[in-house]
Parts: C-alpha cells; sequence; structure tokens
C-alpha cells in the first residue's frame, strides 16, 4: 500500500477542530478535484459520503464510510467501492506557542492501493491505459492533501497565515 500523511499545527482546542472535520460535506469547499459530497448520515460510524472527483477528462464518484470515531480525537475511513483506500483524522493537543492559548496537531492519513482500481469504473479515451491514469493521480492526491489541510486552517482560525505541512509519503516498494 502506498501512504500519504499531511500534519500541521492549528492554534485551537482539538474539540473545535474535530467539530469542523467532521462536516465532512464542506471538504468540496477546499479541493480542486472534489466537486461535491452528498452525506448519508451525521457523521458517525456508518455514515457515507458521495465524492464526486473531477480530473483531465474523468469524472468518478467514490464512496466513502466513517468507520469509527474517537471524540475529540480521531476519525476513521474507508473508500467501499472499486479501490482499497483507508485513512483518518487525528487530532491531539500540544503546547501552544507564545501569544496562542491552544494549540492541536492535525493528521490526515490516506494508505491506498492502486493496484486494486476496478478500471471497469471508467471510461477511458482510447489509448489511455488505467495504469497511466494512476501514475498521474498518485502526485495530485498529495498536493491535494497539502491544498485541503492550509484550507482548513485558515477556516478554522478565521485568516490566512503561513502554515508548516509536513508530508510523509510510503510507497508499497518501501
Amino acid at each position: 500500500m502506498d501512504s500519504i500523511e499531511v500534519s500541521t499545527e492549528v492554534y485551537l482546542p482539538p474539540a473545535d477542530v474535530y467539530e469542523f472535520l467532521i462536516d465532512f460535506p464542506r471538504y468540496a469547499d477546499y479541493s480542486e478535484y472534489l466537486e461535491g459530497v452528498e452525506s448519508h448520515g451525521d457523521g458517525s460510524p456508518g455514515t457515507t459520503y458521495d465524492l464526486q472527483f473531477a480530473w483531465w477528462k474523468l469524472t468518478y464518484t467514490a464512496r466513502s464510510e466513517v468507520t469509527d470515531v474517537d471524540p475529540p480525537n480521531r476519525i476513521d475511513w474507508k473508500i467501499v467501492k472499486d479501490i482499497h483506500a483507508h485513512g483518518h483524522w487525528a487530532v491531539e493537543e500540544i503546547d501552544p506557542p507564545d501569544g496562542r492559548e491552544h494549540a492541536s496537531r492535525v493528521r490526515f492519513h490516506v494508505a491506498f492501493d492502486a493496484d486494486s482500481v476496478d478500471s471497469s469504473q471508467f471510461d477511458l479515451p482510447s489509448l489511455v491505459s488505467l495504469s497511466w491514469v494512476v501514475e498521474k493521480v498518485k502526485p495530485l492526491i498529495e498536493g491535494e492533501a497539502e491544498r485541503i489541510v492550509e484550507r482548513i486552517v485558515e477556516d478554522l482560525e478565521g485568516e490566512p497565515r503561513p502554515v508548516d505541512l509536513t508530508v510523509h509519503t510510503r510507497p508499497d516498494s518501501v
């Protein structure tokens, strides 16, 4: 499995960050490729989300499911069709820097098996292979994770600021 983890500090208590993250449909506001989110539930385990993505000449709707929650620390999820993928949002309280009352470390983690993609779900242009598409999408996932975390921090704190992101990637060959 390949994996990506993006983490940063947010200057709010974990409960405030968690409440923001559990409102998954708003993520479409932060993503370049996520055009819409349809929610089926309240964010608790069993809630599913239809995620409408568009990139290049492709459109695709993924379905994710919340598998577990541990408020205000963690939201676990998995993709339930067409690809083996899972991940979580983790929030932990940390010591705030000078001048700040609160601070939390927020991590977004996703693990996916690119080889598990069901190619029958895509109407690819002629001469375009699914493996080519998968290799092009992998770096987009990393950039998208960074963009989402940066935009969430701005919304949570109410103003833009430089955000230090730590990005970890692990290809399945490691």
